[in-house]
């Protein structure tokens, strides 16, 4: 039951909304068990079913299922060949993976500035950040939005970089009418809860390149592998198996495979209602001043993760804390996502100072995510586009 905020005014909500949740229904519930009651609950045919499904629905070549987002990303990294020596260039508006992913190979990490109307990674700024040392670019389609691909790939072509899409917020949105999955040299995804697709954990790496498929399968299984051309002995008997490289144990079970492959036959639907509740969004605060939305690039076709609004707070008279405290106490509870990477104390102590992505820390410091995911009713999205109304209207210069 609703009851009258303090102020008056339109009523709180009843019950708190938040910035994302998960669409479990009784299909996907009868997917796990049925796999939970079959003889393999790991390494076995619903992970196949999985990466086949992923490369169908993507149009990639190859795809590699992992246990989480992360570990995709690393593996990425080993497949390229990353190493000491080595510098990946990145955003610093994402989550500390996409930077970490290089760390873990013993490579250095550069972050490039942020275009600050889109969000994503800026190419020129990419371009300045490149030395003799830069092996990869991991680009981070921030809230969903594919990032520029075709100015990306220009540089990293030109300087014979590999190109790594961080895509774990946007699995079903399309660059020029390519899905993401086959656009970069490697295209790694994640299936959190908070994702468009789900399996409680997991990932994905995509690639259309059979080198990298090859080290990708190597480097999710301790780089073990039972391929006859590549053992050295084959004397010991069909149970021979050999060690080639230093792998990982990146494996994702086969009821986690079962729950994604479930989640993604919803997967346009998922897409369609998003793209709705956004239209709703876009066209509500097209109409107030003080909240700036994030702009898209024409080439792209936005299934989004996050909707970020950006507070105009020379038009208001609260910081971005007593905005984000106003909406909480409406029960319509945002989030900030992210906190630029190389501001963590980690990054600091390797060198980095604020101040380095002058775009990135301006954009962080008024905007944040409001709610957005498939099961949020007609009436939600009304009460998160009026509990926002009634903040600013709260704080209006």
């Amino acid at each position: 039951m609703e009851k009258l905020a303090i102020n008056g005014g339109y009523p709180v909500r009843g019950s708190k909304i938040y910035y994302g949740k998960q669409w479990i229904e009784q299909d996907d519930i009868d997917a796990v068990c049925e796999t939970l009651r079959s003889d393999f609950i790991t390494c076995g045919p619903k992970v196949d079913e999985m990466e086949r499904n992923l490369c169908t629905y993507t149009g990639a070549g190859y795809a590699v299922a992992v246990s989480n987002g992360t570990a995709a990303l690393h593996i990425a990294c080993l497949a390229a060949g990353i190493g000491p020596g080595d510098e990946v260039i990145t955003t610093p508006i994402t989550f500390a993976a996409s930077a970490n992913c290089a760390l873990y190979c013993g490579a250095s990490v550069k972050f490039a500035d942020i275009n600050p109307e889109t969000y994503n990674i800026d190419p020129e700024s990419i371009r300045r950040q490149i030395t003799e040392r830069t092996k990869a670019v991991v680009a981070v389609d921030f809230t969903g939005q594919v990032v520029e691909i075709e100015k990306i790939r220009e540089i990293c072509d030109e300087h014979n970089l590999i190109f790594i899409e961080d895509a774990a917020h946007s699995i079903g949105s399309k660059y020029k009418d390519a899905r993401v999955g086959s656009l970069a040299d490697m295209t790694c995804l994640s299936f959190h809860p908070v994702k468009t697709v789900t399996g409680g954990e997991g990932g994905a790496v995509l690639t259309n390149r059979a080198d990298f498929y090859d080290k990708l399968m190597l480097a999710r299984t301790h780089g073990i592998t039972k391929d006859a051309s590549r053992l050295t002995d084959i004397t010991e008997g069909p149970w021979c198996y050999e060690q080639v490289m230093l792998g990982y144990n990146y494996r994702i079970t086969d009821f986690q495979a079962a729950l994604i492959t479930s989640q993604m036959h919803k997967l346009d639907q998922f897409v369609q209602r998003r793209k709705e509740i956004v239209a709703k969004y876009n066209e509500a605060f097209a109409k107030v001043p003080e909240i700036i939305v994030q702009k898209e690039i024409p080439e792209a076709d936005t299934c989004r993760h996050l909707y970020i609004i950006q507070l105009d707070l020379e038009k208001l008279t609260c910081t971005r804390r007593q905005f984000f405290d106003a909406l909480a106490a409406e029960n319509v509870q945002p989030q900030v996502m992210y906190i630029p990477v190389y501001w963590f104390p980690y990054y600091q102590q390797l060198g980095f100072q604020k101040g380095l992505c002058p775009n990135a820390e301006y954009i962080y410091s008024r905007i944040m995510s409001i709610p957005l995911y498939p099961r949020m009713t007609d009436q939600d999205v009304k009460d998160v586009i009026r509990a926002v109304k009634k903040v600013v209207e709260n704080y209006r210069k």
